[in-house]
């Protein structure tokens, strides 16, 4: 097949004027183009590749021995507080990903407030509000804890 001369074959209308619109203001190139974004090929796609790169951790599972470890921190941590006292603690723990498989392990510093034997969770205290009271906005799953230590500084006296 032979190529034709673009000029050749559009010699009856090339040296034609370009058509403007006597009743409407001419288009510029970036909002011509712009009127085409929203018919993108697939929508929702660059998000759902972003969400799949995503990584997240495996739960850990806790030997017998680092499961007794953590036990015997939390039976010191109630008996602190039954005896009033409020013990700072540090500790990791893990947060499932609330759409895929695995999660994040996540550091927390707090001050407990009780432990809910029923939930099996620590309740922390929260930040000061305006009347220097203590609210309680943490809790913590006690399975989901992986490491968790006393403060040097480890019993504070709270009014409830």
């Amino acid at each position: 097949m032979e190529k034709q001369d673009a000029r050749a074959v559009y010699a009856d209308i090339i040296d034609l004027p370009h058509h403007q619109s006597e009743t409407r203001p001419h288009m510029s190139l970036y909002d011509r183009a712009a009127q085409f974004a929203p018919f993108a090929a697939l929508s929702g796609y660059d998000d759902m590749m972003v969400e799949t790169a995503r990584l997240t951790d495996s739960e850990i599972e806790l030997s017998d021995s680092e499961i007794e470890l953590i036990n015997g921190v939390i039976a010191e941590i109630h008996r602190l507080t039954e005896s009033g006292a409020h013990p700072a603690v540090s500790l990791t723990y893990f947060i499932p990903d609330q759409y895929k498989q695995g999660g994040s392990y996540e550091p927390f510093n707090g001050i407990i407030k009780k432990i809910d034997p029923v939930g099996k969770k620590l309740i922390f205290y929260g930040s000061d509000d305006i009347d220097d009271r203590r609210i309680p906005t943490v809790d913590i799953m006690i399975e989901r804890i992986i490491r968790i230590t006393l403060s040097d500084t480890h019993a504070e006296t709270v009014s409830d």
